[in-house]
């Protein structure tokens, strides 16, 4: 474990003297999150015109829920997606070697590699925007509550993490420039709406096989509602369940590799 702490340490020394290289592109990207902010708020606001409740949430509630998504969404865009959007490339031209030989976990050193320092800011902003969300909540949340609210998105962000990895490891096969991620993609949407406005099939699929609604909107459920034993249950299970799947789908990938030395 040490040994990993101290070469995640080496990554964020070098990811941080890099971004300093490139201020351009860290000035864009936030400005680029901080529309991507403004945009989803506001088609809140504006469907909060129209009606007192969506989902059963009014729009304080709506607001720490979207909130909350800001924040899985910062910590994905740190932590993981410059390693992910990059991985599609690496298999296709031979240059997961590299990671391959290293006496560490290939799929650790792939996933986290690179941590996006010129993201960071984004990660302060979307804090900032959820800790008022949260002080400005008009119903009664014990700090408890809260904590574990955030120890629920931080799962989020984990989880959401799992289920990219899982659309972009079929790239092993397909040797398509992007893997599934396109796909991937379309589905996030189901993400940023709360769970209650889903129903029947639909629901159950996005909280169990396809479990986006476990990303932002339990979590925030919770916190309104108070701890369900059964949902944390659920939450760590499916999450637990599912990042088996990945270790496991990793290993069959990578005996299918054909590296650039083959």
């Amino acid at each position: 474990m040490l040994r990993y702490l101290r070469l995640y340490r080496s990554f964020l020394r070098f990811s941080f003297s890099r971004a300093m290289e490139f201020r351009v592109d860290f000035f864009f990207r936030v400005v680029m999150d901080l529309m991507f902010y403004i945009t989803q708020i506001g088609f809140f606001a504006v469907i909060y015109g129209h009606t007192r409740e969506l989902g059963g949430w009014d729009f304080d509630q709506t607001l720490v829920f979207i909130s909350g998504f800001f924040l899985v969404d910062a910590l994905h865009m740190t932590l993981f997606a410059n390693n992910l959007w990059m991985f599609p490339f690496l298999v296709n031209k031979g240059d997961l070697d590299y990671y391959l030989l290293r006496p560490v976990s290939s799929l650790f050193f792939v996933s986290l590699r690179e941590f996006a320092a010129n993201s960071f800011l984004n990660l302060l902003i979307a804090m900032g925007i959820s800790a008022y969300a949260l002080w400005s909540y008009p119903g009664a949340t014990p700090a408890s509550q809260v904590l574990l609210y955030l120890a629920l998105i931080a799962n989020g962000a984990f989880l959401y993490y799992i289920l990219q990895m899982l659309f972009l490891i079929p790239v092993f096969w397909l040797h398509s420039a992007r893997g599934l991620s396109d796909v991937f993609a379309s589905f996030t949407k189901y993400a940023e709406r709360p769970e209650r406005i889903y129903q029947g099939y639909v629901r159950r699929v996005l909280v169990s096989l396809l479990p986006l609604c476990l990303i932002a909107s339990r979590p925030a459920q919770i916190l309104f509602e108070g701890p369900d034993f059964w949902t944390l249950v659920h939450i760590t299970s499916v999450t637990a369940l599912f990042f088996l799947v990945l270790l496991l789908f990793w290993k069959l990938a990578v005996r299918s590799y054909s590296s650039a030395s083959s």
